[in-house]
């Protein structure tokens, strides 16, 4: 495996902001408004100290464990992110292929530019993250397509019930819709490896990305905007809409982006198996509490009657064990594997999994933990 020059995380996400465009880079990178969130994200999980116990025989670590009903080599999924495309050439399949070699599951993103059945083709076990459309009947054929491709486990995403202000993207022309104007096109222009190794490989292939999942005359270019009935919207779903889907959808149901304890009780009520505490990366709302300081309260409130997983700042082996010790089943890494993809594609994503991995094995021999289950509740 190629170690790109990076030893760490850190070392993908600095290799990636050169590689891209201010205005890709940013898209990937930045929160909302005055962005107070990452900062909370980042400096609770710092907070956090674990205590070691020593003489405990940790020559073989065992990271294995079982999420939503079946094994992984890791407590770990790839999260949706519906911008790998313009990171790297067909990047959700690059991710989706760096995952199956991992034995962990990929959340495809219904904004992905790829579609269900292209990704499947990476192998794995393949999750699927539901944001409703404007018109709901295209929403739930999505629905029955992801099961019909093989996706056990269905994610609604429910932290964004209206659009982020994610001021930025105006101010460096990078909005949506994409175009080229006159404040991005020399940031464009002075990143030629992005620009002809993802955008012209594109140009080649059939031109611009688009969102695959829509129906085919309904597919706009990301240069294009969302036709009638394509946009997303879900400010009028509440909990009897999500009933409808938990109707329609024969899998595993996730609820995405939880952070009060009454919400996790509300979700077992409407059947949900799991939730994610997350606050979308600080993504959305920018005064939403530190996911891993609502992870112990969403713990208690489900008693194990659910997988609870976590999401939100994950950048090394020990973020993982501090979500575990807090009681969470497993993790969620978004920017982490976006990094390693900017960086290499398949390669890239691969080599930020193995760094997470690494660190992950030497911080439960660290803390005299030889599996998984021995890690959880571990305070």
């Amino acid at each position: 495996m190629m170690d790109f020059g990076c030893f760490n995380v850190a070392d993908l996400r600095e290799k990636a902001r050169k590689r891209l465009p201010l205005g890709v880079w940013e898209y990937v990178e930045r929160g909302t408004e005055d962005e107070h969130g990452m900062g909370r994200n980042r400096a609770a999980l710092d907070a956090i100290t674990m205590l070691p116990r020593v003489l405990r025989a940790v020559e073989e670590v065992d990271t294995s464990t079982t999420l939503l009903g079946e094994p992984v080599a890791l407590p770990l999924a790839i999260a949706p992110t519906g911008g790998a495309s313009m990171l790297w050439y067909q990047g959700d399949l690059a991710l989706a292929k760096a995952a199956a070699k991992a034995r962990i599951p990929f959340t495809v993103s219904s904004a992905s530019t790829m579609n269900l059945e292209e990704i499947a083709t990476a192998g794995g076990r393949m999750w699927f993250q539901l944001y409703l459309w404007e018109n709901r009947a295209l929403s739930m054929a999505v629905v029955d397509r992801a099961w019909a491709t093989g996706c056990d486990t269905l994610f609604v995403t429910v932290d964004m019930p209206v659009q982020p202000n994610r001021e930025y993207m105006r101010q460096n022309g990078f909005g949506t819709p994409f175009r080229l104007n006159a404040t991005n096109l020399f940031d464009v222009l002075s990143h030629p490896r992005w620009l002809v190794g993802t955008m012209g490989r594109y140009q080649l292939h059939g031109g611009m990305p688009s969102q695959a999942n829509l129906p085919k005359q309904m597919r706009t270019k990301v240069t294009e905007g969302a036709p009638p009935g394509g946009r997303f919207k879900q400010d009028d779903l509440d909990w009897e809409g999500l009933k409808a889907i938990r109707d329609r959808w024969p899998g595993k149901l996730v609820l995405k982006g939880l952070l009060h304890p009454e919400d996790a009780r509300l979700a077992m009520e409407a059947g949900a198996d799991g939730v994610v505490v997350s606050n979308h990366g600080a993504r959305v709302f920018d005064c939403s509490p530190a996911t891993i300081h609502a992870l112990p309260q969403i713990v208690d409130a489900v008693g194990g009657r659910m997988q609870v997983l976590f999401d939100s700042g994950v950048r090394r082996g020990s973020d993982i064990i501090k979500a575990l010790a807090l009681g969470a089943d497993g993790v969620l890494v978004g920017r982490a594997p976006l990094y390693g993809l900017a960086v290499g594609g398949e390669g890239g994503a691969c080599r930020a999994l193995e760094l997470l991995r690494t660190e992950l094995v030497r911080s439960m021999g660290m803390l005299g933990l030889r599996t998984v289950a021995e890690a959880r509740g571990r305070q």
